[in-house]
C-alpha cells in the first residue's frame, strides 16, 4: 500500500457488539486506535430479532470506539453470522480474448461472471464469490493467469450465502446507526483471517469460531475455502445446561462457566466445591465442580460430534492440519484436548496475534472476528479487489475502496 489507511470492523455477536478501528501501516501492520465493547440486544443466534435493540447496541459500540480514537466512523467492514449462512462450489469457463491469446483480467472478471450464474434462490442473498484456483486448457493448479497463453479459461469459486431477510435486517441496522458497509464478511472467514496461517490453509485446516448462539465453521483446502457453514449451537447452550443442572440463573451460571469451567474431567477432584457467594447467587451455598465439569463436557461433546459429522460430509482426510477453535466458546478449559478426542485430529485453541495499540483484553479468542474484519479490510485494500464481487446489501462501495482512504475524518 503507498500509504496508510484506516479501517472499521463490526461484529455483530449474539451477546456483544464490537467495534474496532485500526490503522494499517505502509507495511501492512496493524494498530488498532479504537474499540466499543457493548453487550448486543436484539439478536438470537447472531440474527437480528428487534431492529431498535440491534440498532442501539451497534450505535453503542461506535460511539465508545470513536470517543476513543477521536476518528468518526463512515463505514465498516460488518461481520455476518447466523444459521442461514450457507456455501456452494461453481465453476466458470470462457474463451480467452484477444487475438495474442493471453489471460487478462477482463477474462478473469468474465469467468467470474459465468460462475457467478449458477441458480441461487430468491430468498438468499450472495456474500462471496472467492476464486479458489485456475485451469488454464485443462492445466490444473492455477493461482494467477494472468499474462499467461491459453485458449480456455477455467475458474473454481466458492459461493457463500445468507438469507436475504436476515442480510437486510443486518444491514438496515448497521445503516440507521449512521455507518455504510464497505462489505459483508461471513463471520467464519473473518476469523480465519487471523488465527490460520497461509501453511494451514494449503494443507487443509478447519476454522470454527464458537460463539455464543453459534458455531462458524469454515474449511479450507489448497488456500482457499471450499465449504462455510454455520452450526446453531454456541456459549449459550453450555450456559443454559449449567444453570439448569445447577438449579442456579443464567448470569451465575455464566460466571461459573468463565471462572470454573473446564471440561477435562480427569482434572476435577471430586470434592472440590466453589462457594457461590459473590457471583451474584442470592442463596450462599456451594456447587461441586466435578458436577459442573460433567455438564460442561456432555454440551461440548455434543458440539464436537456436531462438529465432527460436518467434516466428514465435507469428506474424509481433507484437513490434514486439523481444527482451530477461536471464539469465546473456545476459552473453556480442556476444550482443544476434547476436541482431539472426539474430532481424532489436531485441534488447536488460538486468538488474534500481531496487532498493535489498544489491544487490552482484545488479543483473546472472543475477538478474532472483529480483528479479522480488519485483516479482510486490509488485504483487500492491498489487492484492489480486483477478482472479488461487492457483498449483495453494500451500496457499490468495494469498488471505491482505494478512493475511500479518507473515509475517516478526525
Amino acid at each position: 500500500m503507498e500509504r496508510e489507511a484506516v479501517l472499521v470492523g463490526i461484529d455483530v455477536g449474539t451477546s456483544k457488539v464490537c467495534a474496532l478501528i485500526g490503522e494499517v501501516a505502509r507495511d501492512g501492520s496493524l494498530t488498532i486506535v479504537g474499540k466499543g465493547v457493548v453487550p448486543a440486544n436484539g439478536l438470537r443466534k447472531a440474527v437480528v430479532v428487534n431492529i431498535d435493540q440491534t440498532v442501539r447496541s451497534i450505535a453503542g459500540a461506535v460511539d465508545v470506539s470513536e470517543r476513543l480514537s477521536g476518528y468518526q466512523i463512515d463505514r465498516a467492514f460488518v461481520g455476518v453470522g447466523g444459521q442461514n449462512v450457507e456455501s456452494q462450489n461453481s465453476r466458470g469457463a470462457v474463451a480467452v480474448s484477444g487475438h495474442r491469446h493471453e489471460v487478462t483480467r477482463e477474462d478473469v472478471d468474465r469467468a467470474l461472471e459465468v460462475a457467478r450464474a449458477v441458480s441461487i434462490p430468491s430468498n438468499r442473498e450472495v456474500l462471496h464469490v472467492l476464486p479458489r484456483g485456475f485451469i488454464v486448457d485443462g492445466q490444473e493448479g492455477v493461482k494467477d493467469p494472468l499474462g499467461m497463453s491459453a485458449i480456455r479459461l477455467e475458474i473454481e469459486t466458492h459461493i457463500v450465502t445468507a438469507g436475504a431477510t436476515a442480510v437486510r435486517n443486518l444491514a438496515k441496522c448497521v445503516q440507521a446507526a449512521n455507518v455504510k458497509i464497505d462489505e459483508l464478511v461471513a463471520n467464519s472467514l473473518a476469523s480465519a483471517e487471523c488465527v490460520a496461517s497461509d501453511t494451514e490453509r494449503d494443507l487443509g485446516v478447519a476454522v470454527a469460531d464458537i460463539g455464543a448462539g453459534t458455531i462458524d465453521l469454515a474449511m479450507f483446502i489448497d488456500g482457499s475455502p471450499f465449504r462455510t457453514v454455520v452450526l446453531p449451537v454456541g456459549g449459550n447452550n453450555v450456559t443454559n445446561d449449567l444453570a439448569i443442572g445447577l438449579k442456579t440463573g443464567l448470569e451465575v451460571a455464566e460466571e461459573l462457566k468463565i471462572q470454573h469451567g473446564t471440561c477435562d474431567l480427569a482434572g476435577v477432584m471430586v470434592d472440590d466445591r466453589i462457594p457461590t457467594a459473590g457471583l451474584g447467587d442470592t442463596a450462599n451455598r456451594t456447587i461441586s465442580r466435578a458436577d459442573m465439569a460433567h455438564i460442561i463436557e456432555a454440551r461440548m461433546r455434543e458440539m464436537f460430534e456436531m462438529l465432527a459429522a460436518e467434516i466428514r460430509s465435507a469428506g474424509e482426510g481433507l484437513l490434514p492440519a486439523g481444527v482451530i477453535l477461536t471464539g469465546g466458546g473456545a476459552q473453556i478449559a480442556g476444550a482443544a484436548a476434547l476436541g482431539r478426542e472426539v474430532l481424532d485430529m489436531p485441534v488447536r485453541v488460538a486468538g488474534p496475534a500481531g496487532v498493535g495499540g489498544l489491544t487490552d483484553n482484545i488479543l483473546n479468542p472472543a475477538y478474532s472476528t472483529a480483528i479479522g474484519l480488519l485483516y479482510w479490510g486490509a488485504r483487500a485494500l492491498e489487492s484492489g479487489e480486483a477478482t472479488r464481487f461487492e457483498s449483495a446489501p453494500a451500496s457499490g462501495l468495494m469498488g471505491r475502496m482505494k478512493d475511500a482512504l479518507g473515509h475517516l475524518l478526525p
